[in-house]
C-alpha cells in the first residue's frame, strides 16, 4: 500500500499529527495527495545532492500541476483551480535552487514515516494486551495536542536552520570568489555585485524568517510552561496533598515527567539554534543584521523560560513517613523516616550526577517554644533511575532520623503565640544543582508540613494536625496555619472522615453514616452544607472528650478486628440510639443491627428486636465489646454464639436477621470458624461470656433494654 494511503487509515491521534505537519507551506497538502503516486517515486534524496535531476523533478512536478489544473477545469472545481495555481506560483521560487525543494519534500517524506512507526509501535503494543493508561481529559488531550505541535515547530526550525546556513555558504562562497577574481570589467562587475546582493537580500530575509519563527515558538513555549507549571502541577500538588490523608486520587507523575521533558528538550533544542546563529554572524554579517539586534533578547528569553521550567520541575514525590507511622508526615524524633524526591526532567547523562542534600527549618518562625532539629542519616543522595519502578530521576532517601536540637531560649521578635507540640509544623527541604550544556541553576524543592512528636502517645493528635492542614492549607508552606486555625466547612470534611475509612478498608462512609455524625456535631438541621466544624471541636491536645478521639477509636478497631464484615457493609456503624430504635420497631423479633457506641471509645454494640408479653417490639441491646473483647474471639463468632437466658428457659441466640431482613447465617456465614460447640477454638471465652441473663423486669410496656453480662455456671 502507497504510504500516502496508509497515512489516511491511521486512527484520529495521528492524523492529527499528520495534519501539523502539513499545516505549513514547505509542500502543502493537497499537492502531497494529489501528486501521492508521483511524488513517492522519486529519488529525492539523490536529487537534493544531485542538481541536474533536481531540476528535472522540479520541471515534471510544474508539469503535473498544469495536468491537475487541467483537471479541475474539466471538473469546473473553481477553488481547486485556484489553489493548485497558488502552488505553483510558490513552487516557482525554487527555479535558481531545485535542491533545496527536493530537500524539503524528502523532509516531509521522513516525517510521515516517522508518523506511521509510532502508529504501528502503539499498534504492536495493543496486540500485547499491555495495560493502557485511564482515558486523559480534555484538557490533558489539548496539552499533548500542543506538546506534538511545539515538537513539530522545533524539527521545522532544525530544517530551517539547514536552509539558512546553506544560503550563506553560498552567499560567502560566491562573494570570497568575487573578491579573489578582481574582475575589470566594469559592466561584468556591476553584474556580479547585482547577484551578490540578491543573496545578501535573500539571506536577509532568511534570517528574519527563522527569528521571527524561532520568537513565535518561544510564545508558544511560554503558554506551555504556565499551563504545565501553574495548572497541572499545582492540581498534581493538591492531589498529593489529599492522597496523604486518604483521599484516592492519581499521584502518579509519569505524565508530567514526559510533558517537562518535552519542555526541556525543545527549550534546549532552541539554544542550540541560537548559538549556531551566533556562528553563522561570525562568519557573515552586514549593516542591520538581525540576529544581532534580536539575538540577545531570545537567548534571555529561552534560558528564563529553561529557569522557570526547571525550577519546578524537582519535587517531593513521596512525603517523608514512618514504616509504623499513622500516616505520612508525622515524625518521631530517633525513628528512621523515609522520603523520595524526583526530577521531572529526566536526561539520561545526568543519571547519577545530580546530588541532593536535605536540611531542615530554613525559615522557621518566630513562635515562642517553637522546637529546631536536625537531619541526621544519609543526607546527601544522587539522583538516579535505578530507585525508580518507571525509571524517573529519584533520591529515595530511606534512613533519616531527627534530632532536637538544645533549645536557646527566646530571642527579639518572638511572637507570644504558643502552640503545642502536635501543632507545630517543619518543612524539610532537599537543593541540588542543574548542570548540562553549559546551562547551570540551583532547584529546591520541599515536603509539606509535618509534625514531630518525641512519643507513640502523642501520634493520635499530630494526625489530627496533618488531617486538618491537608483539608484546608491552599498554601503548603504555611507552618503557622494552626496560630489561626480556619474552621472546616462540613461537605470537606465529611469527605475526609469518609477517606478515612477508606483508605484503611477499602469502604468509605455512605451518606446515612455521615448524616448521623452531622447530627452528632451540629444537632437536626434541614441541611449541614454550610454548617463548619471548629478546630477545637474537632481536637485539641490533651482534650480527652473530642470528637476525633472517639472517632478515630472506632476507626482503629474496625480496622483491627472488624475490616472484613466492614468492607461487606454489614455493619451500619454510625447509627444514634433514637434512629436505631425507630429502624428496629418496625421489623420482626430477632432483628438485629451493628452500630458503634457512642459512649464508649471504640466500642461497638447490636441491638435487635424482642415481642413483649402485649405483642409490642422491645428493642434490647448489649453492652459494647471493645479491643478486650475482639482480641480474644472476632466479632462474627459473637454474633454467632451469642445466647441470652431468661428465667428458666433454654438459653437461645437472640439474633435471627441482619436488618433489615438477612438470615443471620446468610449474612456472616462465610466469616464462621469450621468448628463449632465444644470444637470451637473460642469456646472458654463463650462459656464465660456469651451467656447472658436479662436483667429487665416485665411491664408489659415496650422499651430498649441494655443486656448486663452475668457469667454462667
Amino acid at each position: 500500500m502507497a504510504q500516502w494511503d496508509k497515512l489516511r487509515q491511521l486512527s484520529v491521534n495521528y492524523t492529527q499529527q499528520l495534519h501539523e505537519l502539513y499545516d505549513r507551506d514547505g509542500l502543502p497538502m493537497d499537492v502531497r495527495h494529489y501528486l501521492a503516486a508521483w511524488i513517492e517515486k522519486q529519488e529525492w534524496q539523490r536529487a537534493a545532492r544531485d542538481n541536474d535531476l533536481a531540476m528535472v523533478l522540479f520541471q515534471v512536478l510544474l508539469e503535473n500541476l498544469d495536468i491537475q489544473h487541467s483537471r479541475f477545469v474539466q471538473e469546473e472545481s473553481f477553488l481547486q483551480q485556484h489553489n493548485i495555481r497558488r502552488y505553483k506560483q510558490n513552487f516557482q521560487r525554487y527555479q535558481d535552487e531545485p535542491c533545496a525543494l527536493a530537500n524539503t519534500i524528502l523532509w516531509f517524506l521522513e516525517k510521515e514515516k516517522e508518523i506511521l512507526n509510532s502508529a504501528s509501535l502503539a499498534e504492536q503494543v495493543q496486540s500485547l494486551h499491555v495495560e493502557q493508561e485511564a482515558m486523559e481529559t480534555s484538557c490533558q488531550q489539548d496539552l499533548e495536542r500542543k506538546m506534538a505541535g511545539l515538537r513539530n515547530d522545533v524539527q521545522c526550525l532544525e530544517h530551517a536552520m539547514i536552509c539558512l546556513e546553506e544560503q550563506q555558504d553560498e552567499f560567502d562562497f560566491k562573494y570570497q570568489t568575487h573578491k579573489m577574481e578582481a574582475v575589470v570589467d566594469e559592466a561584468l562587475k556591476k553584474e556580479q555585485i547585482k547577484v551578490l546582493q540578491l543573496l545578501v537580500n535573500r539571506l536577509n530575509e532568511c534570517r528574519k524568517s527563522t527569528l521571527s519563527d524561532l520568537s513565535k515558538l518561544l510564545d508558544r513555549a511560554e503558554d506551555l510552561i504556565n499551563l504545565l507549571v501553574k495548572k497541572e502541577l499545582v492540581e498534581w500538588q493538591r492531589r498529593q496533598q489529599k492522597s496523604c490523608i486518604g483521599a484516592p486520587d492519581n499521584v502518579c507523575l509519569d505524565q508530567l515527567e514526559k510533558w517537562f521533558t518535552c519542555m526541556a528538550v525543545c527549550l534546549f533544542q532552541v539554544r542550540e539554534f541560537l548559538n549556531k546563529m551566533e556562528e553563522l554572524v561570525e562568519k557573515v554579517s552586514y549593516g542591520n543584521d538581525p540576529i544581532k539586534a534580536q539575538k540577545p533578547g531570545l537567548h534571555r528569553k529561552t534560558d528564563s523560560l529553561l529557569k522557570a521550567l526547571l525550577k519546578s520541575s524537582f519535587v517531593v514525590e513521596t512525603q517523608p513517613s514512618m514504616p509504623q507511622g499513622k500516616g505520612p508526615l508525622v515524625l518521631r524524633t530517633n525513628v528512621q523516616f523515609s522520603v523520595k524526591t524526583r526530577l521531572l526532567v529526566k536526561f539520561l547523562e545526568l543519571n547519577h550526577t545530580m546530588k541532593v542534600d536535605v536540611s531542615m527549618d530554613r525559615e522557621a518562625p518566630l513562635t515562642k517554644g517553637y522546637r529546631r532539629f536536625n537531619v541526621l542519616g544519609t543526607k546527601t543522595k544522587a539522583l538516579n533511575m535505578a530507585e525508580s519502578q518507571s525509571g524517573g530521576m529519584v533520591a529515595d532517601f530511606r534512613h533519616l532520623t531527627l534530632k532536637e536540637q538544645k533549645s536557646g531560649g527566646g530571642g527579639k521578635g518572638v511572637s507570644d503565640i504558643s502552640l503545642s507540640v502536635t501543632e507545630e509544623l517543619h518543612i524539610i527541604y532537599f537543593t541540588t544543582v542543574f548542570e548540562l550544556k553549559g546551562f547551570s541553576v540551583e532547584l529546591q524543592a520541599s515536603s509539606l508540613p509535618v509534625t514531630i512528636i518525641s512519643n507513640s502517645s502523642q501520634q493520635q493528635s499530630a494526625w489530627a494536625s496533618v488531617l486538618w492542614f491537608n483539608m484546608l492549607s491552599q498554601d503548603p508552606k504555611d507552618i503557622r496555619f494552626f496560630a489561626n486555625t480556619p474552621a472546616a466547612p462540613w461537605p470537606q470534611f465529611a469527605e475526609m472522615l469518609s477517606w478515612q475509612f477508606l483508605s484503611a478498608t477499602k469502604r468509605g462512609l455512605n451518606d446515612a453514616q455521615l448524616e448521623m455524625i452531622a447530627v452528632k456535631l451540629f444537632g437536626k438541621q434541614q441541611n449541614y452544607n454550610s454548617c463548619k466544624v471548629a478546630w477545637s471541636k474537632f481536637c485539641k491536645e490533651n482534650g480527652p472528650d473530642t470528637f476525633w478521639v472517639w472517632f478515630d477509636g472506632i476507626l482503629m478497631m474496625v480496622k483491627t478486628y472488624l475490616e472484613d464484615i466492614w468492607r461487606e457493609g454489614l455493619i451500619m456503624g454510625f447509627v444514634s440510639k433514637g434512629k436505631e430504635k425507630f429502624l428496629l420497631k418496625k421489623m420482626k423479633r430477632g432483628t438485629f443491627l451493628l452500630r458503634f457506641s457512642e459512649s464508649v471509645i471504640g466500642g461497638i454494640t447490636f441491638s435487635w428486636v424482642e415481642i413483649n408479653s402485649i405483642g409490642e417490639p422491645d428493642i434490647k441491646t448489649v453492652q459494647p465489646f471493645t479491643k478486650v473483647d475482639l482480641s480474644q474471639i472476632p466479632f462474627h463468632e459473637i454474633i454467632r454464639n451469642y445466647q441470652i437466658l431468661e428465667a428458666d428457659n433454654v438459653p437461645e441466640n437472640p439474633l435471627l436477621y441482619l436488618y433489615p431482613n438477612t438470615p443471620k447465617d446468610e449474612a456472616f456465614g462465610k466469616f464462621y470458624s469450621e468448628k463449632s460447640g465444644d470444637d470451637s477454638p473460642y469456646i472458654k471465652y463463650i462459656k464465660t461470656k456469651l451467656m447472658f441473663v436479662s436483667k429487665e423486669t416485665r411491664t408489659g410496656s415496650s422499651s430498649s433494654t441494655v443486656i448486663a453480662g452475668s457469667l454462667s455456671p
